[in-house]
């Protein structure tokens, strides 16, 4: 029987409050691709922008087809072995009866399976963000395909699946720092471990070409992470949500602080990047333990996550792998804080009974939150690296260095993100605007006191 039937004569009866709230839920995760996209867009070189807008957006096409084809069904049908899950019912979604509550809950399973959904499309779309400048198109929107149904729907069934193996052992993630951020991240650094670097890795600089599109995107993700985190209770009946909610709003203050005081001591400056990074590194550590800590925790939580962001995005340099917007700093490094930092702060008051090791909890919790987040780390590292290899010995992952040095978006979209042909109205205004070309370095001729820009 699909775990989404319940035959129980005291079942929950569908409350339109909660299907409201959680339809309204899964749009502000939808609308966190393209913030994500944004974010991403902002900070790599002009010549890579539509690329990367690219990168994000396809996922809401590909994910979107196999969940309903398989990956509902795979990550949340009836278990098998407490590693994968399968319902025939599930398949196509085309066995779902239209008033068919979730198991125990008061929402349809379509609304369920909408928002896990949005879940499905944004984990992709984070691994994108290392891979920046360098990945063929079509190789990326292959892996994918690939990578959601042998890493994310199987991963997703063992942390939040009924019968999963992660999540009969107790392991807490509210919302998703395993299934999501460590599982991106770590799939990230699989990646860009077998297909190199960038051509010019720390030789040319590689400044983001837009702030305010990268504050942009962190807005609108951080607006949207409230359906993120809060939907994660599937209702709004007990209060636990709006803790949630709290914590993250909480989380995310203190991590970008926490980053910008760093910032601030270690290179004399406050940034937007900054801002914008410590932002992102406090949401992803709440993700997975906002509704087990009070909003004090979360202080603590955010904090923590983002000085140790900070720090571990410049590990890229000392290492030598090319992460090429820090998606292993921030999303593999505050996935793991936050879902490690459970055993410390869980009150044992909110979402569930279970106490970390500041409330009196001793180290069970820990270990479990442990066994969980190198469990998932490790699966996906592997398993990503080895899709990776087998793509570029056979399709190729990368475009070549000239296209990488010319421009990835006219190479594989055919497109500029800006056009400049009618920025000037005649010979004085084109002197005086003096554009660069989005894809060149600086028009202006090279002297001995002019330094190469990159685009």
């Amino acid at each position: 029987m699909p775990p989404g039937i319940t035959l129980a004569a005291d079942a929950p009866q569908l409350s339109a409050a909660n299907t409201g709230f959680m339809l309204i839920c899964s749009a502000l995760v939808m609308l966190m691709t393209p913030g994500l996209a944004f974010f991403y867009g902002g900070m790599v070189r002009v010549k890579s922008t539509l690329n990367m807008l690219m990168m994000s957006f396809i996922s809401l096409g590909i994910v979107t087809i196999l969940w309903v084809l398989y990956g509902f069904s795979l990550a949340f049908g009836t278990d098998s072995g407490s590693l994968i899950g399968w319902s025939s019912d599930y398949v196509g979604l085309s066995g779902i009866g239209l008033n068919e509550l979730w198991d125990g809950y008061t929402i349809p399973v379509y609304v369920f399976a909408v928002f896990q959904l949005m879940f499905a499309i944004i984990t992709p779309a984070l691994i994108s963000g290392a891979l920046a400048d360098r990945v063929k198109f079509s190789a990326w929107a292959l892996f994918i395909v690939l990578w959601v149904t042998i890493v994310y729907f199987p991963v997703a069934h063992w942390v939040w699946g009924a019968g999963g193996w992660l999540f009969e052992l107790g392991v807490i993630d509210f919302a998703g720092g395993t299934a999501v951020h460590i599982n991106a991240g770590a799939a990230a650094l699989g990646v860009i471990l077998v297909i190199g670097k960038r051509v010019g890795f720390k030789k040319d600089p590689m400044r983001p070409h837009s702030l305010p599109l990268v504050m942009l995107g962190a807005g609108l993700l951080w607006f949207g992470w409230f359906g993120f985190n809060a939907g994660s209770w599937l209702g709004n009946d007990d209060g636990v949500g709006a803790v949630m909610f709290v914590n993250t709003q909480v989380a995310t203050a203190a991590a970008m602080l926490a980053w910008l005081g760093y910032e601030k001591i270690r290179h004399g400056s406050f940034t937007t990047l900054g801002a914008a990074s410590g932002a992102v590194a406090g949401l992803v550590a709440i993700t997975p333990s906002g509704g087990s800590c009070s909003p004090l925790g979360a202080i603590g939580i955010g904090a923590v996550a983002g000085l140790v962001c900070a720090m571990a995005v410049g590990l890229k340099y000392k290492l030598g792998y090319d992460d090429s917007l820090d998606v292993v700093g921030v999303h593999l490094v505050g996935g793991v804080i936050g879902s490690l930092l459970v055993g410390f702060f869980a009150t044992g008051g909110v979402q569930s009974d279970a106490k970390g090791l500041f409330y009196g909890g001793g180290f069970e919790q820990l270990g479990k939150q442990a066994i969980g987040v190198f469990a998932v780390l490790a699966y996906s590292l592997i398993v990503s690296a080895i899709l990776a290899f087998a793509l570029d010995k056979t399709i190729g992952m990368r475009v070549t260095e000239d296209d990488e040095v010319s421009g990835i978006d006219q190479v594989e979209h055919a497109e500029t993100a800006y056009d400049f042909s009618g920025a000037g109205g005649g010979a004085a205004a084109r002197r005086s605007v003096a554009p660069a070309p989005a894809d060149t370095e600086a028009a202006a001729p090279q002297t001995k006191k002019t330094k190469k820009v990159d685009a």
